[in-house]
């Protein structure tokens, strides 16, 4: 009896390393990849990753029963079957994470929810009829909360009870009251507040409802997806940022605590910059206690 064909120890040690390397990798790609249209968490990538490699030496057992570990057919059989499976794991999970894109009068009729809200303006302060820079921050607040959750729909020209109102009193502060220059300038507070890689996220549309008299009311629909990373609020060039999350049927602000442990819940590291945080962490601990002090 030989024990020559056995694969050894540090053979199958070298192979589960090569495994995880090439499952994370391959995870990273597609995650950086489908971005703009889904959100990939980092375990199941690597999950599936492994799986699909596990699946492709099978496959390559299958062609060749004798093949060694570390032939050429070894590995192509588990890269081709780890890329194809997380190309059919990215197209899956960005056909389901879509936003929802119902009819305007669905919409409406079912009303304000987690992932639907109305705002009757998005410019003009009804109260005083004229434009107010608080109500523009209201609507950035709503699509950065949409942007941080699970995504949602945001509706201008429609009252909170669901009556279309239309964008007239908005397209009235406008040098060019037209649904063109409208987006423009939604866009333009989009980057402003949120940052453009965010405002390049948002879909926005527009589309009429009648309302009780019959007249066609032109409202404007804002298509939120999910961030694959956190967006966070700047109200003013020199303020703080501020991290919004949908909170049943409304937007709240989270406080510094409440926001760090979101981000991580929402946005965990992956395990090689988990690992190295760790690693620095450590080392500035173990670095010798207090911070160097000040020159005099």
């Amino acid at each position: 009896m030989t024990f020559e064909s056995e694969v050894l120890v540090w053979q199958v040690a070298l192979t589960l390393l090569l495994t995880l390397v090439v499952a994370w990798s391959v995870g990273s790609i597609a995650r950086l990849l489908v971005r703009s249209r889904a959100h990939l968490g980092a375990a199941p990538t690597v999950l599936v990753s492994i799986a699909c490699w596990a699946i492709g030496l099978f496959i390559a057992g299958l062609i060749s029963p004798a093949t060694p570990l570390w032939s050429p057919l070894t590995i192509l059989c588990g890269l081709g079957m780890t890329l194809a499976g997380m190309s059919i794991y990215g197209s899956v999970a960005a056909h389901v994470q879509r936003p929802q894109h119902a009819p305007l009068a669905e919409l409406v009729q079912a009303g304000e929810s987690a992932r639907a809200e109305f705002k009757s303006t998005a410019r003009v302060n009804l109260h005083t009829g004229q434009r107010d820079d608080r109500i523009e921050l209201v609507a950035a607040k709503t699509i950065c909360a949409f942007l941080n959750d699970e995504g949602g729909t945001l509706l201008i020209g429609v009252a909170d009870d669901g009556t279309p109102l239309g964008l007239d009193s908005d397209m009235k502060t406008l040098k060019a009251p037209d649904a063109d220059r409208y987006e423009l300038w939604l866009r333009d507070l989009m980057s402003t507040t949120l940052g453009q890689n965010a405002a390049a996220l948002v879909q926005v549309e527009f589309g009429t409802l009648p309302d009780a008299d019959g007249a066609d009311r032109l409202l404007c629909r804002v298509t939120v997806p999910p961030s694959p990373r956190p967006v966070f609020l700047r109200p003013a060039k020199s303020g703080a940022p501020e991290l919004w999350v949908r909170q049943g049927n409304s937007s709240r602000r989270l406080a510094v605590d409440a926001a760090s442990e979101y981000v991580m819940r929402h946005w965990p590291l992956g395990p090689w910059a988990n690992m190295a945080a760790q690693i620095k962490a450590a080392a500035r601990s173990s670095a010798g206690g207090a911070p160097p002090s000040l020159p005099r």
